[in-house]
């Protein structure tokens, strides 16, 4: 049986190890390769992209990763509008070069079909190809759902066609598809907050039991 890895809140050292898994973990689907189509400067540009939504994430969402860096989980907390990245233009032109274009045109489309009721936005779920099918990204979803659970939260998503049917088993129902110009198809999903589960984040890979008293201390503290 495979052996998860723990799962932790990204610190800000995190940071481009983060960017740099995600960059790794989307650089052969069709998306990237519609974002940055050619391969000898895929992966640069997408690890300097990552960067600046990692960064945007760690002040406006969390982050969650495995301890071995085989997995993150990106997300923003769209209680509320929130900017975007600081000095973005410019900031992703610097980053992208003659592919921002592609990159401010995703950014729009994604706006475009978001809701705009308060949700958790799961914007990226990225596991390494050498540590799939290995339990990782269920485990990464089941943690996630139960921390949006905790705070009575739906949650929003934004995936791969072939990836529905491991996010239905999570409790997401599809939306309408999403095309991307002369692109991919992108499978915009939603997910309820499930009225039973527990309060406390669940971490498979860290079983423990938690007291009342010590619950009630960390949500003082919180």
């Amino acid at each position: 049986m495979d052996v998860i890895p723990r799962i932790r809140a990204a610190r800000w050292a995190d940071k481009e190890p983060v960017a740099a898994l995600i960059a790794d973990a989307l650089h052969s689907g069709p998306l990237a390769q519609w974002l940055v189509p050619d391969p000898t400067c895929r992966g640069r540009v997408l690890t300097d992209v990552a960067v600046i939504w990692v960064e945007h994430a760690m002040f406006f969402g969390d982050i969650q990763i495995t301890d071995d860096l085989s997995a993150a989980a990106m997300g923003f907390h769209r209680y509320r509008s929130i900017p975007p990245p600081s000095n973005y233009r410019s900031r992703l032109a610097n980053a992208a070069g003659p592919h921002a274009r592609q990159f401010e045109l995703l950014d729009q489309l994604l706006t475009q079909v978001r809701p705009t009721e308060p949700h958790h936005h799961l914007a990226v779920l990225a596991v390494l190809p050498a540590a799939q099918r290995r339990g990782i990204g269920k485990a990464m979803l089941t943690h996630h759902e139960s921390r949006v659970d905790r705070i009575d939260m739906p949650s929003w998503t934004e995936i791969a066609p072939d990836s529905q049917d491991l996010y239905r088993r999570h409790g997401y129902l599809p939306r309408p598809a999403l095309t991307l110009p002369d692109g991919p198809v992108l499978a915009p999903m939603r997910r309820n907050p499930h009225p039973n589960r527990g309060s406390w984040p669940l971490n498979t890979a860290r079983p423990a039991t938690v007291t009342a008293a010590a619950r009630a201390q960390s949500d003082a503290q919180h």
